[in-house]
């Protein structure tokens, strides 16, 4: 394998578990929690999300030497907007049941700090091909850790797995994990799982600095940090 297929498969599968948006990032966790009481709910969300990832870090790269460097923000969530409105109409036209289970999150889609986190990140400095992969890389580790805190909290909370009820658990399903609490306490336990796979490598630690920012000349942060006085 060359150098560079090496690289791309880096990116495709870095999202998936080394940098998973959700479980090493912890973000996004208002979809997370909110979406994840049934497995179907939970992996429309993860496909939606996903399908625009792509969508707009393909976007975002073809024009990342034309969009001013000042207007890069507002710029990214209008392209992100637009590919979540084309994602909602074809929900609610082909899978309606899904719309109304989703609900509000479809649209909130659009100020997910995940898909513009990498727009910011990744898309704006990248390639096309590698945007492409790390929007599907990224929206595959969305969509599994999704898919994973659904099949518990559904399966315990609910005695049923995408909606298809499982007789034993019936019994036995507790009520507690179907709610909010529960879901806090799933999401807990399935960052500390990749934590103790990973051995706690990732994600690397990062310094943040002004340096290259566009708004550095007018902003005092730097300035009163220099001088130990509050901003």
């Amino acid at each position: 394998m060359s150098v560079k297929e090496k690289n791309s498969l880096s990116v495709l599968t870095n999202g998936i578990l080394k940098e998973n948006p959700v479980l090493v990032l912890i973000l996004g966790t208002c979809p997370t929690l909110a979406t994840t009481t049934t497995v179907t709910g939970a992996l429309g969300m993860g496909i939606a999300a996903l399908l625009v990832l792509l969508c707009s870090n393909v976007f975002i790269s073809l024009l990342r030497k034309i969009i001013p460097e000042t207007m890069r923000i507002p710029c990214y969530i209008v392209i992100i907007a637009g590919f979540v409105t084309i994602v909602k109409m074809f929900v609610q036209a082909y899978f309606p049941g899904l719309y109304e289970t989703l609900g509000v999150y479809l649209d909130l889609i659009t100020v997910n700090c995940i898909i513009l986190g990498r727009a910011e990140m990744f898309a704006g400095k990248n390639t096309v091909l590698k945007s492409a992969l790390d929007g599907i890389g990224m929206g595959l580790g969305f969509t599994l850790a999704l898919g994973a805190m659904a099949t518990v909290r559904e399966v315990i909370g609910a005695g049923t797995f995408a909606g298809m009820a499982i007789p034993f658990m019936e019994e036995y399903k507790i009520a507690f994990m179907a709610k909010a609490p529960g879901g806090l306490l799933v999401y807990g336990l399935l960052i500390a799982l990749v934590y103790a796979i990973t051995k706690g490598k990732f994600p690397k630690k990062t310094t943040f600095s002004c340096e290259g920012c566009s708004h550095r000349d007018t902003c005092q942060i730097e300035t009163c940090t220099k001088k130990g006085a509050e901003c």
